[in-house]
């Protein structure tokens, strides 16, 4: 279960998850590297 929510909370699967629910480069950048800062800490 662990290794599961690690893959689905990575910050590049979160990446593709937003760019294919169709939003801009720039903003899916900008929300994943807040995000990777945020995730990275928590671990």
């Amino acid at each position: 279960m662990k290794e599961t929510l690690r893959h689905y909370l990575n910050p590049l699967h979160v990446f593709c998850r937003l760019k294919s629910c169709g939003l801009p480069n720039s903003t899916v950048i900008r929300l994943c590297g807040v995000y990777e800062r945020v995730y990275s800490r928590l671990l």
